[in-house]
């Protein structure tokens, strides 16, 4: 019989489903050495977490996380949970020897974010933070390509992540619209995906230049109780301000001499889950767009006279990174797939006592870079990392 990682869940909502989803699925489409048993969900509502529990197929439910995490039955705890409740969670639990799988982005600042990277240190747990579109087949294919040099030296990155939901003004003033529990808008939520992916693909980044607006200042106040993530429902016509960007826009210096951009944006209206980069070097490019995520397209110098242009790579082959584990070629796979892969190499990490990325020093390094974007925008100043 394989060994066993019991997994305690903080949170239930958005993430919680798709984290739920991940934990059931990867044992029945990966050879894994560890089999993750979905233990114990927490939550603060009983109801609504009991019916949660049953129907993701958790075991047990707890309301108290400080009991879930000191609990001597559970293995990993996974913070499925708005980051500003992330800090807390993930102290205790590496504090009680728990691997740690952590949604993003990492912490509300960057004195939160060192503190959880040194205690996971201290008390040797794994650590993982999930920038789940690094392992969509496309990107893993991307970063291969780059890593063997099939676009030469990187000269530029463009990326934009645009969104839509908040265009009506009549939608409500949610956690994500709070300072207090958001710490800023889509430079936090969306940029922070966007640099990690520019981390992964183009390398470290060295200075920032940045400017945030505000469309929208006030909105009506959100019943909390009817407040998902990206749906909210008002509880009459009281207004709150909104105390957060409603969009982002950086130019960076690479510290290996490319420059790049990012725009974030939940006002890019017809544009539901838009993330899009564009890598240019010296031997050719690669574009992507999360809303075509099987889909890679490549350009390549070294195509005769005549033939080039960029072509579409569909990255359902088996020789495509996690690809093979799913269906035959063709049948492409979905955003919650590389929720599924990001499990996979988890427990995989924890069994092999390997190296899991990106990890909190990784969330560290993007927190950095969005304070930074935040630091330029307030001063006008360019900031050197």
């Amino acid at each position: 019989m394989k060994k066993q990682l019991n997994v305690g869940i903080v949170g239930y909502k958005f993430m919680g489903r798709a984290h739920s989803n991940a934990w059931k699925k990867a044992p029945l489409f990966f050879d894994i050495p560890v089999t993750p048993v979905l233990k114990a969900a927490c939550g603060r509502h009983q109801e609504s977490l009991t019916e949660f529990a049953e129907k993701w197929g958790w075991e047990e439910t707890e309301t108290d996380w400080e009991k879930l995490v000191t609990r001597p039955d559970i293995d990993i705890i996974d913070i499925a949970l708005p980051q500003h409740l992330h800090y807390e969670v993930a102290i205790a639990a590496a504090k009680a020897g728990k691997h740690i799988f952590c949604e993003k982005p990492l912490s509300m600042s960057i004195e939160q974010a060192e503190e959880m990277l040194k205690v996971c240190q201290e008390n040797n747990v794994k650590h993982y933070l999930n920038h789940n579109y690094r392992r969509t087949p496309a990107v893993s294919l991307a970063k291969e390509m780059i890593d063997e040099g099939k676009i030469g030296r990187i000269f530029h990155w463009r990326c934009a992540y645009q969104q839509d939901w908040i265009v009506d003004p009549k939608f409500p003033l949610t956690w994500q619209l709070k300072k207090e529990t958001s710490k800023a808008g889509p430079q936090w939520d969306l940029n922070s995906h966007a640099v990690d992916l520019a981390h992964f693909l183009v390398g470290d980044i060295a200075t920032v230049s940045a400017m945030t607006t505000n469309f929208i200042k006030e909105r009506p106040i959100a019943d909390d109780a009817a407040t998902g993530s990206l749906t909210g429902a008002s509880i009459g016509d009281e207004m709150g301000e909104v105390t957060v960007e409603d969009a982002a826009l950086m130019m960076v210096m690479f510290k290996n001499g490319a420059i790049g951009s990012f725009e974030a944006t939940r006002f890019a209206t017809g544009r539901k889950n838009h993330l899009t980069f564009e890598i240019y070097g010296s031997r050719g490019s690669l574009v992507f767009d999360l809303e075509r995520m099987n889909e890679l397209q490549y350009y390549s110098n070294e195509d005769a006279p005549g033939e080039h242009g960029f072509r579409t790579i569909l990255t359902t082959e088996s020789i495509h990174p996690y690809a093979g584990n799913w269906w035959p070629a063709g049948h492409i796979i979905g955003y919650e797939h590389a929720f599924v892969h990001a499990v996979v190499d988890f427990v995989k990490a924890i069994d092999g006592d390997t190296e899991i990325k990106p990890d909190f020093a990784d969330g560290l390094k993007i927190i950095q870079v969005l304070e930074a974007g935040l630091q330029s925008a307030e001063t006008g100043q360019q900031v050197q990392l």
